[in-house]
């Protein structure tokens, strides 16, 4: 293939999960499934966490914020897939590759920011409880996620600048079901060293370093913790931090997951639907992870839907809202 300069007419092939027609109804439904899911629930949260004032503490304030972070991340990869898988087409425009690629850095650097910070609050409510309302007050935490959200738009800005400099083939085919950055490093036709250098240095500052933190949050918890002599005050201290614990293992170990996947395989198929777990899975079980055994949120959203059911437009024919009444009791 003719090497070319990327214009706005330019165009990849996203490979996808499978070329097997009798297979693409099937993972149509799935997919669309799954997002539905995920956004239903993560909106839920959000309304939970907004309207109810019980929930108007820092770390339900970080939780609404991880719960719109998450259906970004879901949105930016699964929707496209759904319209090709739809449409029977594997063409992805240069723009909108890049829009994919830039969104997907700024929403999966924000659950790193977001994590991290959650455990900063876990560590500042465990280990310093007479200074938690003064230290972790709406201000700070505002300022907190505003400063991550700065932080990874540059950082998100600075790979997109980078790699509109790069040259691709016409019709470069691309063995993923969205424009991941790495992905699309090695298609390219001219020298990526740069943009690998950049995105080495940024790996290591949106993962490593979150995660010594989370790690360094965790440390001085259960430090605290083993200075407790209560057996019941160490229970309620530690469960406080279960769901997050669940969420960060989730989060890192399928990242965990994808990496070990990539590095041991030179498996195209293999990388995506490891890839799969990060990017699908762990929006959608996040909802799960942070109502199903958490008593505010369950109250929450029961006292949600019972205003709902309560409303002049209710009827008595929505079963499926009672349901949910039923289960959340």
């Amino acid at each position: 293939m003719k090497a070319a300069n990327h214009t706005r007419q330019s165009q990849f092939l996203l490979l996808g999960l499978s070329g097997d027609p009798e297979v693409q109804p099937l993972l149509f439904a799935l997919f669309l499934l799954l997002y539905l899911v995920t956004v239903l629930g993560n909106l839920l949260i959000i309304l939970a966490t907004t309207c109810d004032s019980h929930l108007h503490t820092p770390m339900y304030f970080f939780l609404c914020n991880l719960s719109f972070v998450d259906i970004g991340f879901i949105s930016t990869t699964v929707p496209k897939m759904l319209v090709n898988i739809r449409e029977q087409k594997k063409d992805i425009s240069y723009i909108e590759c890049l829009t994919e690629a830039y969104f997907f850095i700024i929403f999966s650097g924000m659950d790193d920011f977001l994590l991290t910070v959650m455990a900063y609050d876990r560590f500042v409510a465990i280990c310093h409880p007479l200074k938690y309302t003064l230290i972790m007050n709406l201000h700070f935490c505002g300022l907190l996620v505003l400063i991550s959200w700065l932080i990874i738009i540059c950082v998100s800005l600075i790979h997109i600048l980078l790699m509109m400099q790069l040259n691709f083939s016409t019709g470069t085919e691309i063995p993923h079901f969205f424009g991941e950055l790495a992905q699309l490093l090695k298609v390219a036709s001219s020298d990526t060293l740069i943009n690998n250098i950049c995105l080495y240095v940024a790996t290591v500052l949106l993962t490593v370093f979150p995660v010594r933190g989370i790690l360094f949050s965790y440390s001085q918890i259960v430090s605290s913790l083993m200075k407790m002599s209560s057996t019941a005050s160490k229970y309620k201290a530690f469960s406080t931090c279960g769901f997050h614990l669940c969420v960060v293992s989730l989060f890192y170990g399928t990242g965990l997951v994808v990496y070990l996947s990539s590095a041991g395989t030179h498996s195209s198929h293999q990388n995506s639907v490891a890839s799969l777990m990060y990017t699908v899975v762990t929006p959608t079980l996040n909802p799960f992870i942070y109502s199903l055994r958490n008593k505010d949120v369950k109250g929450a959203l029961g006292r949600l839907l019972s205003m709902a059911a309560s409303s002049p437009s209710w009827s008595a024919t929505d079963f499926r809202t009672k349901g949910i009444l039923q289960f959340l009791r």
